[in-house]
């Protein structure tokens, strides 16, 4: 009975821990995610992009989350080899350095930061005041759950059974280095693997030896993640989650040995101390940065590993192929799947056509500008195949439902060929103009509207999973983020105004292109973001009207 007493509560604590780290990170994705992609991609030199890494990772509390980032940057063409690998292990450092800060005895703040966190979550109307809220709770399940760790370990200490796993793990540290690697893996975050081997060994559950050989092999797991989150990327993504793992994973191998073989947890701390944990964590990943300079040495290797295929865009990107199959007509329900797909294929061609658009306004490239507007006959050709298709469904089989939603597919295709059209019309030509008439923005101004851009990039990925998954949260995170947009349009109008009354001659030039920048990024992010009305109004979060209703019976308009 103790041991499986001992089993649940182990669960739960473990569970209640990586809800914890899992709800901090999406809290802050949701509140900075747009700014992760220039946060990276503007580091160059190795040093600040290890510093870059080190920083989200403990943003983010996950390596591997960065890693991920790291690979969607590499698949996009805007982060090279050299720098991505540097930026993941900088994360690496990061994520033990997190470990250090987590360690330290904190219980005392607990009933804070739930009082702070709970206020701000339930009390907010504001979506990042929100999420600031669901970051701070976050932290306060961390340090309940490894309380609660150390309180499931106290009846069962003492007993027969975790005694004889302990022993066993500190006389074959190649087991111990399994383990922890397996760990990572399946709980895929290797800080709460950590936090709770460090645990452990605080409670004297397990000797420090087994300890350390664990929180090595949690490293080797670690790095494993991002290759397996990473396996359906293209060659290009998957070089720096491989090459990560050849480096890290070879060192830990390297590490536990040497560890094991000669003696050397003295040096790393007070015997018998969970720091001493900590400080070989720390040390290795530090010892892993000794690399930085040869991280773009690294890339001839692994392109030859992973070498890319080399036929055109159109025949290497499924974004350029039609999703419809009209052998399909005569099953109704398959062939609305096969629309969806096609509507999220359509998606995805306006993402590539928005993605570049600061970059042109930066440094304007005629050829580069070509390919953007060359994209739009397969936004226009997508859009004509999908009215054919809709219109060639027969209804008579579908459920009401059923043929609401092959309408409201439509209208969302029509939606996103207009978000096209914007991009096409509106903003490559302010670009083009900026670069003729030599014109530049404020330092300000650039900022203000690099971060709209940000949004809507982000939110258009949010609309891609909106589109799969119909999930009513994600439909009003989606539709928050669209007033979030609207209020950033006129915060940085007000702003510019200002700026404008404030005599800044750089802002006098720019003052058309500015604003009309700002109001076509609003108006493309709105048509992205229709998605989200027809599960709302579906799941009864949508109001009829805006207007206060009043009663207009007794009132006689010719009377006035």
């Amino acid at each position: 009975m103790l041991i499986l007493s001992f089993i649940v509560q182990l669960a739960g604590a473990t569970m209640l821990l990586l809800y914890a780290v899992r709800m901090v990170r999406t809290g802050i994705e949701r509140a900075f995610g747009s700014s992760f992609h220039r946060v990276i991609t503007r580091n160059r030199n190795p040093v600040s992009a290890a510093a870059a890494g080190l920083v989200l990772a403990i943003v983010l509390q996950s390596s591997a989350a960065v890693a991920l980032l790291v690979a969607g940057f590499s698949a996009a063409g805007t982060l090279g080899f050299g720098a991505g690998l540097a930026v993941v292990l900088g994360a690496d450092l990061g994520s033990s350095l997190l470990i250090q800060v987590l360690s330290f005895d904190l219980n005392w703040l607990v009933p804070v930061l739930l009082a702070a966190g709970g206020g701000l979550f339930v009390r907010s109307t504001q979506r990042r005041p929100r999420q600031f809220g669901r970051i701070i709770l976050g932290i306060a399940f961390i340090l309940i759950s490894l309380r609660f760790l150390r309180e499931t370990m106290d009846p069962i200490r003492d007993s027969a059974f975790l005694p004889a796993i302990a022993g066993y793990l500190a006389n074959d540290f190649v087991t111990a280095f399994v383990v922890g690697a397996f760990l990572a893996f399946i709980m895929h975050s290797s800080v709460a693997v950590i936090l709770m081997c460090v645990t452990l060994v605080g409670v004297q559950a397990i000797p420090e030896s087994a300890g350390v050989s664990l929180v090595l092999g949690a490293n080797l797991g670690s790095a494993v993640i991002p290759i397996w989150l990473s396996r359906g990327m293209s060659a290009v993504a998957r070089r720096v989650p491989l090459a990560n793992f050849a480096v890290r994973g070879s060192g830990a191998i390297l590490a536990v040995v040497a560890v094991n073989q000669f003696d050397l947890l003295p040096w790393l701390g007070q015997m018998g101390s969970a720091q001493t944990l900590i400080n070989a964590h720390i040390l290795f990943n530090a010892i892993l940065l000794l690399w930085l300079p040869f991280c773009g040495l690294l890339e001839r290797p692994f392109a030859r590993l992973l070498p890319e295929a080399q036929e055109s865009v159109e025949d290497r990107s499924p974004i350029y192929r039609s999703a419809l199959d009209d052998s399909m007509l005569n099953k109704p329900h398959l062939a609305i799947a096969n629309l969806r797909r096609e509507v999220l294929r359509m998606l995805q061609l306006v993402e590539t056509m928005i993605a570049p658009v600061m970059d042109l306004y930066d440094d304007y490239d005629p050829q580069r500008a070509r390919a953007v507007t060359s994209r739009d006959r397969y936004v226009n050709a997508a859009l004509d195949d999908i009215r054919r298709y809709a219109a060639a469904i027969p209804t008579d089989p579908l459920s009401k439902t059923e043929t609401k939603r092959l309408r409201e597919l439509t209208e969302y295709a029509i939606a996103l060929e207009v978000a096209g059209d914007i991009v096409v019309k509106r903003l490559v030509p302010l670009a083009k103009e900026m670069r003729e008439k030599g014109i530049k923005f404020s330092p300000n101004g650039r900022v203000e509207i690099s971060h709209m851009h940000e949004k809507v990039q982000a939110n258009i990925v949010l609309a891609s999973n909106l589109l799969i998954s119909d999930d009513l949260e994600s439909a009003r995170l989606l539709l928050e983020e669209k007033q979030e947009m609207a209020r950033l349009e006129r915060k940085s109008r007000k702003r510019h105004l200002k700026r404008l009354g404030e005599g800044v001659q750089i802002s006098f030039d720019s003052s058309d292109i500015h604003l009309e920048t700002v109001g076509s990024l609003r108006d493309f992010n709105s048509h992205v973001a229709s998605a989200a009305y027809p599960i709302l109004h579906r799941g009864g979060q949508l109001l009829e009207t805006r207007l206060i209703e009043q009663d207009f019976e007794d009132y006689d308009i010719r009377e006035r």
